[in-house]
């Protein structure tokens, strides 16, 4: 009988949707279907699917995980030889990362210095001190209260944010994989959990602040550079669902008796 929809989605982690997504574009089609036309997937659509799932975690467009899962001349085994190298160097250097974030947590904590190679470590060719003075100038009083409030955080504290903005991204990524549009209330709803994260981790973001962000985002290509590093095309689809939640509190605003700007 093989597998519904519904329990690969839970065996492999994504969302139903994705699935019909996949199906759709001929990423991954169910090598059957029930009586009643309902998808069913064997082992051999498991096992596609992992190698899909893998990629993606690589960071590979769905269009070229195609390209290389439907290359007559890659064998199964070929796919996971690759994809084990990949993943063993992006784990080598996450965990360096990850030591050179948590010496650098622990230096600030305890008022310590870092050196110019202890910078570069941490966080490459990117200097936060170097701007600090463009932060304050494009920002002013936010960039004085976010700073503020950063003085007294605890390396608990930068995880527990830093965690935060890991999964926000991770669901924005996943909406995006699903064909899941910018203006769709999942979105939406997801832009104004992103907003709160701000609220509580910096400063208060106004939906004009926000939506500035939103188009700083895909201006600069710093921050370009971040979004896309997670997912192609997720810097673009961000700020379209900030943009999308703003109006559509303005909206609600409006049709509220008496109803004004935005100010929450």
């Amino acid at each position: 009988m093989g597998y519904s929809v519904g329990q690969v989605a839970g065996f492999a982690g994504v969302t139903v949707r994705a699935l019909h997504h996949y199906d759709e574009i001929g990423l991954l089609s169910p090598s059957g279907r029930s009586g009643a036309g309902h998808r069913r997937y064997d082992d051999a659509d498991l096992d596609r699917l992992q190698r899909i799932l893998f990629y993606r975690e690589l960071g590979f467009p769905l269009e070229e995980v195609a390209v290389l899962l439907d290359d007559p001349e890659t064998d199964p085994r070929e796919h996971l030889r690759r994809q084990h190298a990949l993943l063993s160097g992006r784990i080598a250097r996450l965990q360096q990362m990850a030591a050179a974030v948590e010496h650098a947590m622990e230096a600030k904590k305890m008022g310590i210095n870092l050196t110019p190679e202890e910078k570069f470590e941490v966080f490459g060719d990117f200097d936060p001190e170097e701007h600090a003075e463009e932060a304050e100038r494009r920002w002013g009083d936010t960039y004085r209260e976010s700073a503020r409030r950063t003085a007294s955080y605890t390396k608990e504290d930068w995880l527990r944010i830093q965690a935060l903005a890991e999964d926000i991204n991770r669901r924005f990524a996943a909406l995006l994989d699903s064909g899941t549009p910018a203006e769709s209330e999942e979105a939406m709803d997801l832009a104004e959990e992103h907003r709160g994260w701000i609220n509580g981790s910096y400063y208060f973001c106004t939906y004009e602040i926000h939506t500035g962000l939103g188009e700083m985002y895909v201006a600069d290509e710093r921050f370009t550079a971040y979004y896309e590093a997670v997912r192609p095309g997720l810097a673009v689809f961000v700020r379209d669902a900030i943009l999308a939640n703003a109006v559509r509190k303005v909206q609600d605003i409006s049709l509220e008796p008496g109803g004004g700007g935005v100010r929450s």
